[in-house]
């Protein structure tokens, strides 16, 4: 476990910096030690030839329901949303997770060794997210970054989940004033949380809820909002401004319509499934030119899988579309990787092949963008955990 490692003769895609032909990646206690060329070999170090081979960084998917969602048991695998009520901020998608899912493997397979589980999109609010290596058997283990974001969603899920049922929100108007009133809610309490602090009579009673809420008010995490529809992704952002904090648009399905708005607002939108059918009205635009065109206005495009509903071992796929439909090979490939990452925040130990970086790397028989490219060898944090 965790051994040296020295990988040799490899055409590596560092990808905060130039690929280098032959390049040599050195890893030690599982972090990288040195990345370059012609470089000394450590005493000792298990050396791996990867000559005509490609070596990247780890994919990190910055929108996965992996562990949490239903594929094949049916109801009991099901824990991605908590449906009794549109306004659920306290649930935590870390307490759903099953890491020995096979979800994690179908990661592996495909080079995906970090990824962003967020609950589903039935709820106005529905929970925090969390971010975790994609190997490993204690969910906790596996952790880099809890809480990484709150998911909210707007549009067709939850008007389908509650008006269905008789019940707000019926309507996209309702949507946004739940949306609205749970986070006045939470600048109420924590107005009280401080009146508490000078006078302990004062202190409100215990709200997981509002206390969860408050880390989105505090721009502690970013709210990060469930659009596809233009006009919900213009929602989004306008509430996101009301109340000034971070956000990042989800999906953002017709984003390609309001490339210059996005683009003037710098938003990081996590773009995707876009190698998926047409399953509902506001994907009814849906089209593999949307990363690119975002891209080009100045946008932080991440892809994303959004597993099950594209397969994530297939990511590297749908990034290949994005680069045939007018992203560039290094924009493709960046928004499988450090683009993501840095929209998680985990830029520090994830996303690119960089001194000090958690070793998280993948060798591929080919160029990840050549349909019969094959991952060979994928590793975490140093350990082989596929091939």
């Amino acid at each position: 476990m965790n051994e040296t490692l020295a990988i040799i003769n490899a055409t590596v895609y560092p990808i905060s910096s130039p690929p280098i032909q032959n390049g040599v990646l050195i890893v030690k206690s599982g972090k990288i030690q040195q990345i370059g060329k012609e470089l000394p070999i450590p005493e000792g170090a298990c050396v791996i030839d990867a000559k005509g081979k490609v070596l990247l960084p780890g994919f990190v998917d910055a929108h996965t329901h992996i562990g949490i969602w239903g594929e094949w048991y049916g109801q009991p695998e099901y824990d991605g949303n908590e449906g009794s009520n549109p306004v659920t901020p306290s649930v935590r998608a870390i307490d759903s997770i099953w890491p020995a899912h096979f979800a994690f493997e179908d990661a592996r397979s495909g080079g995906v060794t970090c990824v962003q589980i967020t609950p589903g999109s039935g709820n106005v609010i529905g929970g925090e997210t969390v971010v975790i290596k994609t190997a490993g058997t204690v969910c906790d283990d596996m952790v880099v970054k809890n809480p990484a974001g709150m998911k909210a969603a707007l549009g067709e899920n939850p008007k389908g989940s509650y008006g269905s049922r008789g019940k707000a929100p019926k309507t996209r108007m309702g949507i946004a004033s739940i949306l609205r009133s749970a986070l006045f809610k939470a600048k109420d309490y924590s107005r009280k949380l401080e009146a508490g602090r000078e006078d302990p009579s004062k202190m409100p009673d215990t709200d997981l809820d509002m206390l969860s809420l408050i880390k989105v008010l505090n721009k502690e995490i970013p709210l990060r909002i469930h659009a596809h529809r233009a006009d919900d992704i213009v929602t989004a952002i306008r509430i996101a401004e009301e109340f000034d904090i971070d956000y990042s648009i989800e999906h953002c399905t017709d984003g390609i319509e309001i490339a210059d708005f996005l683009g003037k607002k710098k938003a990081r939108v996590n773009v995707g499934p876009s190698m998926w059918a047409r399953a509902k009205i506001e994907t009814l635009n849906i089209t593999p030119k949307t990363p690119g065109v975002l891209s080009k206005a100045g946008c932080h495009v991440s892809i994303i899988s959004d597993h099950p509903f594209h397969p994530i071992q297939y990511l590297s796929t749908a990034a290949a579309v994005a680069w045939a439909n007018g992203m560039t090979e290094e924009e493709a490939l960046r928004a499988i990787t450090l683009t993501p990452a840095e929209t998680l925040g985990v830029q520090d130990r994830v996303g690119s092949l960089e001194v000090g970086k958690d070793a998280d790397f993948v060798i591929w028989t080919g160029h990840p963008f050549r349909i019969r490219s094959k991952v060979e060898t994928v590793f975490i944090e140093g350990d082989k955990v596929f091939g």
